[in-house]
């Protein structure tokens, strides 16, 4: 092995390692929160479509403007895909731009957040208060009246019309 190959090896084990710290020590880790509904992971991952809980469970996110409830306009609520808690009300929704459902307000008592330190960065993780799935971000680059973004993935959610 040359000194190169071996320093390019060694760099890349290191990038990887950091990459693999900063996932392992972003919200989930080492929260004790208890929620209303809970399931074993056969269960949500039995529930769920794969990109649903990857999102839900595992904090995944989807790739921005390919959920169609992005473009969704109709009068209603979206609701958590895994328990159907009503988190956010059709009257909030905003274009926000990203690619990703995007609302000025929760409804009340609907969600949670807590520190997200994932990717060497500071955000806050969004989270159903009832079954603890995660949702997406909050951002302080929102509309008035409370100048709130929150960027919530489209495959968490599913929209009830009224």
């Amino acid at each position: 092995m040359t000194r190169r190959k071996f320093l390019g090896s060694t760099a890349l084990a290191g990038l990887t390692g950091l990459f693999a710290m900063s996932r392992l020590t972003g919200a989930d880790a080492g929260t004790t929160e208890k929620f209303e509904v809970t399931k074993t992971d056969a269960e949500w991952k039995a529930q769920l479509s794969p990109e649903a809980y990857d999102v839900l469970r595992h904090e995944g996110t989807e790739r921005p403007f390919t959920s169609p409830l992005n473009d969704e306009h109709r009068h209603g609520t979206f609701d958590c895909a895994g328990c159907d808690l009503p988190l956010f009300s059709s009257e909030t929704k905003f274009d926000s731009g990203t690619g990703w459902p995007s609302f000025y307000k929760p409804l009340g008592n609907a969600v949670a957040t807590r520190n997200d330190m994932s990717f060497f960065m500071t955000r806050t993780e969004v989270h159903c208060r009832r079954c603890g799935g995660h949702l997406g971000h909050v951002f302080n680059d929102g509309p008035p009246p409370t100048g709130l973004r929150y960027c919530m993935n489209g495959a968490a959610l599913k929209f009830s019309p009224t």
